[in-house]
């Protein structure tokens, strides 16, 4: 280790020891940053030192690399991550420095959220050891393009560790595009027979054929792009998966009940894009030999999710807040919403800036229009973009309702629902914001997470 690694290292440490022992504050991307300041090399230092799974894709990085954590430690002593989502270079930098190791015998896992666009830089330091893929949709055009564009980026951490085994969501058609000889681990759903033929809708991004450019055609879709697909113009299909789910069998806003491969599992988290969540970190799990009664145990215990769908008390309401950053996720959001049996109330808080992403152009495409199939009874925007989202949802159908810009009033706002049970969907820093605003009064432990 030379020097300027060691001093970054120590700075690193140094940071974090002061932001947790003396200021009790979360969080590990100011250590982070102060260490790849100094040294942008310095994760290399530590790169032979533990096992390293990346886990990245647009959606759903946060809870699939929260289960895969959870599983893992049903049987590994030593499972470090980066819990508040703190994914970028200086948020991995600051988890790794930060590591806490209890049997010095073996060689750590650290399950890394990763930024899309940070895959290469981290996989080039840190040669990881697998890296899993949940999905790629349209989000935040201004930092990634396109999705081939966003693909490529992750493509190119991939080839850098050619080695490093591949566990993918083969219902998502754009990972069968791009050469790489990585090993390969495919899961995806298997739960409705294979005879269907049918197209996605109009406006679906990532339904071309990666053989020809042709648009593929679906036995069944689960959501978007995603399902059983298949070419008409050559034998192009999707490939066998080593993981599945088998069967739906309960989905409601507080749990998903789901069989894979034939035996049922649970997770106390509502929506079937989570189940994709959860079948990644099921298929994580066996790969590295952890037991299904266990993987079960790990998806069973009931502790909350940093900023995803957690389920709070204020006062006499039952909030649940939910990050959206684009349609897909969204939509997934409004149609979790519709197997609420009960009456709601919908506050959507808005922001724009670089960790959302600064164009909120995607609100346009999100089907706000679907809320009138929901058991909404209110609707309430804020957040610092609050204007364009209240316009959005004037042309959704609901153009008279209250606006909350400054978040400070936003436990007034909760109040004020009609209805008992109150979600909440926002966007990153809103929700960051969110957080601390419940954290100070009372609400939650830690607006910002810990790490």
């Amino acid at each position: 280790m030379s020097f300027k690694s060691s001093f970054a290292t120590l700075v690193g440490k140094t940071a974090y020891w002061g932001l947790h022992s003396v200021l009790h504050r979360g969080g590990t991307s100011l250590p982070g940053m102060l260490a790849t300041k100094i040294d942008p090399e310095v994760l290399t230092t530590l790169a032979d030192k533990y096992d390293v799974i990346i886990v990245t894709g647009t959606n759903g990085k946060t809870l699939t690399t929260a289960l895969i954590t959870r599983v893992l430690r049903e049987k590994y002593a030593d499972v470090i991550t980066n819990p508040s989502g703190s994914n970028m270079m200086q948020g991995v930098a600051g988890t790794m420095l930060s590591a806490k190791i209890t049997d010095k015998t073996k060689k750590p896992l650290v399950v890394l959220e990763v930024d899309e666009a940070n895959v290469e830089e981290v996989t080039r330091q840190l040669k990881p050891k697998a890296f899993v893929l949940t999905n790629i949709f349209r989000d935040q055009l201004d930092r990634y393009g396109e999705i081939y564009t966003t693909y490529e980026k992750i493509l190119k951490g991939i080839r850098l560790a050619p080695d490093a085994t591949v566990i993918a969501n083969a219902d998502s058609p754009i990972f069968m595009r791009g050469n790489f000889p990585n090993p390969k681990v495919y899961f995806g759903f298997k739960h409705l027979p294979a005879d269907g033929d049918e197209r996605a809708p109009l406006n679906t991004d990532g339904v071309l054929s990666p053989t020809d450019d042709s648009i593929l055609s679906y036995h069944f879709r689960t959501y978007a792009n995603q399902g059983d697909y298949f070419s008409h113009t050559d034998d192009f299909k999707r490939p066998e998966l080593q993981y599945a789910v088998t069967k739906l069998n309960q989905l409601t806003p507080r749990f998903s009940n789901f069989d894979i491969d034939g035996e049922t599992f649970q997770i106390e988290i509502g929506g079937m894009y989570n189940i994709y969540n959860a079948l990644a970190a099921y298929a994580v799990g066996r790969w590295l030999g952890v037991e299904k009664t266990q993987i079960k145990s790990a998806f069973e215990a009931n502790a909350q999710i940093f900023g995803r769908q957690e389920a709070i008390q204020v006062h006499d309401k039952e909030v649940t807040i939910v990050l959206i950053k684009n349609p897909v996720g969204a939509n997934q959001v409004l149609d979790m919403m519709k197997t609420d049996p009960e009456p709601f109330s919908l506050i959507a808080l808005l922001n724009a800036n670089y960790a959302d992403g600064i164009d909120t152009s995607w609100i346009w495409d999100a089907d706000f229009e679907s809320l009138k199939d929901t058991g909404v009874q209110t609707i309430v925007t804020g957040g610092e973009r609050y204007r364009d989202l209240y316009v959005r949802l004037k042309m959704a159908g609901y153009p008279d309702h209250q606006a909350y810009p400054d978040l400070n009033k936003i436990v007034e706002a909760i109040d004020q629902m009609p209805t008992k049970r109150v979600y909440i969907a926002a966007t990153y820093t809103a929700m960051l914001q969110l957080r601390q605003k419940l954290a100070q009064q009372g609400f939650i432990k830690g607006g910002m997470g810990e790490s």
